[in-house]
């Protein structure tokens, strides 16, 4: 039960080394898209890799300007004959050393025009000696990755725009409109990364939004249908205008064109009633425009756009502004260009690989002068793996029904003469209706629904508490709580188990709906569309419901063979608590909206099914979980302890009537450069919160760190193998990789778990950082892929483990929790402001009220 303390407070860890390689599973030969690197620095004059600090001063936030001012030092001669890889910042890397150690450099350099900056400016160009680095020594490998990456990236930096690590361009390859004035660009992702076979050149393809360059005024009509026709513009549509503007740059048509505007808001008051002081005297910006520019300006009645800031605010009249070329667009998309962009970017495996290759091709790395100069060599074709697909598990179904067994296949199985193998009860439940186009549908409906679930294999009451019937869509707060209200009469002390709602005709009520569910009145509900509801022949969408409500109410659809037998190892073993974690972060342009972080863990061991949920709040956009184990006082000044990890074990002990003795921590969206900070915080919360719970209580911890937005993409070796894919072209689910790919000495694999439905399949990347266990790499591996059979909703293998993915459905549900303390309406001098994330209501919190 206990072992020897770490010291979680030093700055850096050495993650456990890999423990072996698995070698559970059939053989088979797949390829990825990772093009190995060979250094070749015996080269003819080869001079070594020196490292240099840059400073520019003024500072600059476009790293293409930053580029363009230390190439402009190499064309001077500034720099000798010497080419240097920029990574856009403060670090410049070259073969040979520069004709000085320090030196600063006055530039003038044309910049682009702003309300703030003249046409040429003066920049301070510092450059310091760091240090010189070794490629042939082993032992400094991994700090050889910075330097080539920048210089790989030199030239595609130059010609395309730069996002992250990927690169787009209008004319790299076919774009096309999403919708609402947004576009979309096709580019590709690369990255260099450490592997079993030295350096490996991660290509892949990507797609970004971008808005389209158009008049202001027809972006107006792509999103809301409106031409200027004298009248104003509606109250919401001009508070949807400006959250569709805030922050896009824009050019004026009586200006220079590279006089670029940040949009902020957009006016209250109509063009022609806008005013501003010149020289002492008060002037409208119509007549302004008419007398400084013979601009007789048309679109009048309408707002103008502001510029500058909000205490100096500068109004430009709409019909004059044209979006800029190649802006990012980094709101959040809607639904519908959601669904444009995923069909216009969907490719099979064989296309993507493809395309892969042309964007090699294209790029040409090993005839860039900048590459030849670092002594790179990339290979031509994608690296070959041996990989193992593991053998799906065995699920056990209640024995009353025909088949008590289901061996999927391809990654799915069905429920054909299949019951529950633990179905829930539903003695009280009743239905409201929002739906105005099918206002008669929820007594047949849920006559349906209730069959199926009884079919299923739960106990289902079939009469509602009170009639189900229908109300409108706009009383819809006012409708849950009466319902409540009157069901909580009828029931006395008993709680409301279910509540089924058939959503209204339009979106947006989900949210609310939700809100008031499991925050206030404390009900289990589940929402229902009302197109699906309205089909009352489709076994399969109420089949679908029927798992989701089994599971909401505390029953089990199936479970693992190996768990009901006590056969996983590292799990059934000792009392097991297995935690999912994962983030949900606010629209980019939100920066009032807290992150919400949320914390699964699982409280019937053996089986590992039901996963109970806490959701907490805490600052924007912050990756370290904070709320795992905190200290409070009381009004006493007594020492409390709580946080998420106590609370659930705290509830493991009340349901199992055990103490965890292993712990197995699944954490998803962890970055690479965030190992380190991820680990040390969260592992010493996770430690403390045992500890508080009684003093020497160690239990074993497995940290694992989870990619899903990986972009290592696998692919069949031979397409005319069918026996090598699934259905889709995509490789087989059970898929994993711990070989050539993974990292050189650290305990990784990749796991493609699901089947490929359309487009190709991303795997999952599962690190392991931390591991008291001692896992091998088949009892990881096995473990990891026989739980993504295990996810309540449907009948279906997922992408990554359930424990991450219910983590994940949990904090996108608790966004819905949060209200917005304001109107609506984003104020002038800043973004909207939010109430607190409300309280999960006690009656939920032992349930996965969130599937």
């Amino acid at each position: 039960m206990s072992s020897s303390p770490v010291d979680y407070s030093s700055k850096c860890v050495m993650f456990p080394a890999r423990p072996g390689y698995g070698i559970v599973g059939r053989k088979c030969l797949i390829k990825a898209n990772h093009f190995t690197l060979q250094l070749v620095t015996t080269i003819h004059n080869y001079k070594g890799l020196y490292h240099y600090h840059v400073w520019i001063s003024p500072q600059v936030t476009s790293m293409k300007l930053n580029r363009d001012i230390v190439k402009e030092l190499g064309t001077l001669n500034y720099l000798g004959n010497v080419r240097v890889a920029y990574d856009g910042r403060n670090t410049i890397y070259s073969v040979g050393e520069l004709p000085f150690s320090s030196n600063e450099f006055i530039l003038k350099f044309p910049t682009t025009k702003t309300t703030t900056t003249t046409s040429e400016c003066e920049f301070k160009v510092s450059i310091r000696f760091v240090s010189r680095i070794d490629l042939c020594n082993p032992q400094s490998f991994l700090h050889t990755i910075q330097p080539l990456n920048v210089a790989l990236r030199s030239a595609p930096s130059e010609m395309y725009s730069v996002v992250g690590r990927s690169f787009y361009h209008d004319t790299m390859s076919r774009a096309g409109e999403l919708g609402d004035g947004v576009m979309y660009w096709k580019g590709f992702y690369q990255s260099l990364r450490p592997t079993q076979l030295g350096l490996s050149l991660n290509i892949d393809v990507s797609a970004k939004a971008f808005y389209e360059p158009i008049e202001v005024t027809d972006f107006i009509f792509k999103n809301f249908n409106v031409r200027y026709n004298s009248t104003p513009l509606d109250d919401h549509v001009r508070v949807q205008l400006r959250k569709n503007l805030r922050g896009v740059k824009v050019t004026c048509r009586h200006l220079d064109d590279t006089m670029l505007f940040k949009v902020f808001g957009v006016s209250t008051e109509p063009l022609n009633n806008l005013m501003f002081d010149l020289d002492g005297n008060t002037i409208s910006v119509v007549t302004y425009f008419q007398d400084k520019y013979e601009i007789q300006l048309e679109y009048v009645t309408w707002p103008a756009l502001q510029v500058g800031s909000a205490t100096k605010p500068i109004y430009l009249p709409i019909e004059v502004c044209r979006i800029v070329e190649r802006q990012r667009c980094c709101k959040k998309l809607n639904q519908r260009q959601v669904t444009n962009l995923l069909r216009e970017t969907c490719q099979r495996p064989y296309e993507r690989e493809e395309t892969i290759r042309q964007i090699f091709r294209q790029n040409n790395y090993n005839d860039q002068n900048l590459v030849r100069d670092f002594g790179i060599n990339v290979a031509n074709d994608m690296t070959l793996i041996n990989a193992r697909v593991l053998p799906p598990p065995l699920l056990l179904y209640h024995d009353t029904g025909n088949e008590a067994t289901a061996n999927p296949q391809l990654g799915q199985w069905n429920m054909i003469n299949k019951k529950m193998i633990n179905g829930g009860h539903v003695k009280s439940w009743t239905c409201v209706n929002f739906s105005h186009e099918n206002p008669n549908i929820h007594n047949r409906f849920c006559d349906e629904l209730v069959n199926m679930c009884i079919s299923r294999g739960m106990a289902f009451q079939t009469a509602p508490v009170i009639p189900s019937r229908a109300w409108p869509a706009n009383e819809i707060e006012e409708a849950l709580k009466y319902v409540h209200d009157q069901c909580n009469m009828i029931l006395g002390n008993k709680q409301l188990q279910l509540l089924i709602i058939i959503l209204p005709d339009f979106s947006g009520s989900y949210g609310t709906i939700k809100r008031v569910c499991e925050t206030e009145l404390g009900i289990v509900s589940q929402c229902c569309r009302p197109k699906h509801a309205a089909k009352l022949n489709n076994k399969q969408y109420l089949e679908n419901l029927s798992l989701k409500i089994n599971t909401k109410v505390g029953g089990r659809n199936t479970v693992l063979s190996d768990a009901l037998n006590k056969r996983i190892p590292f799990v059934s073993d000792v009392p097991t608590i297995i935690f999912g974690a994962a983030f949900t972060h606010p629209k980019p342009e939100d920066y009032s909206s807290p992150s919400i972080a949320a914390v699964v863990a699982s409280m019937d061991w053996p089986e590992v099914t039901k996963y109970r949920a806490l959701v907490s709040a805490q600052q924007h956009t912050e990756e370290i979980i904070q709320d795992l184990y905190k200290v409070t006082t009381d009004d006493k000044g007594s020492i409390v302890h709580g946080g998420m990890i106590r609370d659930h074990l705290i509830a493991f002990s009340r349901s199992t009537g055990a103490k965890p003795h292993r712990i197995i921590f699944y954490r998803d969206g962890v970055s690479d450069g965030q190992f380190n900070r991820v680990l040390l915080y969260e592992m010493d919360a996770i430690r403390k919160a045992c500890s508080s719970l009684e003093e020497e209580y160690l239990p074993r911890v497995t940290f694992v760190a989870i990619q899903k937005r990986c972009h290592t993409r696998l692919f069949p070796a031979d397409y005319n193998d069918r026996n090598s894919m699934d259905k889709s072209g995509n490789i087989l689910p059970g898929t994993v990789v711990d070989t050539h790919i993974c990292h050189p000495t650290q305990f990784d694999f990749y796991l493609k778990s699901h089947a490929g439905i359309q487009g190709t399949s991303r795997p999952a990347h599962y690190h392991v950082l931390f591991d008291e266990n001692n896992f091998t790499a088949d009892a990881l591996q096995v473990l990891t892929n026989n739980l993504c059979y295990t996810y309540a909703r449907c009948t279906k293998s997922v992408s990554i483990v359930p424990p991450a993915y219910y983590a994940h459905l949990a904090a996108i549900r608790a966004r819905c929790y949060i209200g917005v303390a304001v109107d609506e309406e984003e104020t002038d001098v800043g973004p909207r402001t939010y109430q607190p994330l409300q309280v999960i209501n006690g009656n939920l919190k032992d349930v996965m009220f969130y599937v």
